[in-house]
């Protein structure tokens, strides 16, 4: 099997092109590929598969096998391997996700490589029943405490193609992620787990994030979960519209429009190719 290790800040998965070859358990391959001492190491592995209508489709797997809907930080690794190719013709993409089709702009660098990718990652669903989140189907979860080991946070639910629980703390680089984002990820309100966000507010348009990310523990990055601190940010009142957001991987340039549309532009880096034994 042919790979390529990508990363769109920090937040490494291991892609396979499957306009060309086949892969039986995706779910099986990515245990194995992403474990960092045994495997080639990532957060997990993304397959690019032909899909009509579309430039592409991408499937998203875990570390520990589970698929996720979507991946913002992997759809630009997408679009950068798509448009590095040569299998689009133009900048603009279009790729489908477990999270619906989503539209993303490629602006190469000198040598003609895609380098930073611009992606309309849609509105945001605030409703329980679209996490999901058990109670009310109808009802928002932007403002609610959530108990957990004798400790009460003060959270913001929503999804953007994956669920995210968004969590302010004072300090995020002195914070225990590991602890409370495990707890926070299997509560009992969540059925399907849920990725954690913490984050702290330097400023109404500059935030730090860290991400526990469910399947997969503490990663250096997460698109999604950006996109939800911002929403979660605009709608709590606590942030501007455009926030550039410093996670640990890298930075990311996010935009929540008047119109609910969810902008985010960042890094796609290709770090190296190789082959997998079958």
């Amino acid at each position: 099997m042919e790979f390529v290790k990508m990363h769109g800040a920090g937040n490494d998965y291991v892609y396979v092109d499957c306009f060309q070859q086949q892969i039986s358990d995706p779910a099986a391959l990515a245990r194995q590929v992403s474990a960092r001492h045994f495997g080639i190491g990532s957060d997990g592995l993304i397959l690019i598969l032909p899909h009509e209508g579309v430039d592409a489709r991408m499937r998203i797997f875990n570390a520990d096998g589970s698929e996720a809907q979507m991946c913002g930080n992997g759809i630009r690794c997408v679009a950068k391997y798509l448009y590095d190719s040569g299998r689009v013709v133009g900048d603009t993409l279009r790729i489908a996700t477990g999270a619906g089709v989503l539209e993303v702009q490629v602006f190469p660098a000198g040598d003609g490589k895609a380098e930073r990718v611009r992606v309309a990652m849609g509105c945001p669903r605030l409703q329980r029943g679209q996490l999901p989140m058990y109670g009310d189907a109808a009802a928002k979860a932007l403002d609610i405490d959530i108990a957990v080991c004798g400790r009460v946070f003060r959270a913001s639910c929503l999804s953007m193609g994956n669920p995210h629980c968004v969590v302010f703390v004072d300090d995020v680089d002195s914070f225990d992620v590991a602890r409370w984002g495990r707890q926070l990820e299997e509560h009992s309100w969540f059925p399907e787990r849920i990725n954690v966000e913490f984050v702290q507010v330097i400023s109404a348009g500059e935030v730090r994030q860290r991400t526990w990310e469910r399947g997969a523990g503490e990663t250096l990055a997460c698109g999604t979960g950006a996109a939800a601190v911002t929403v979660a940010g605009v709608l709590s009142g606590r942030l501007k519209r455009r926030v550039l957001n410093h996670l640990r991987g890298g930075d990311l340039e996010m935009e929540y429009l008047e119109s609910g549309q969810v902008f985010m532009t960042g890094a796609a880096v290709e770090v190296f190719r190789g082959h997998w034994p079958d």
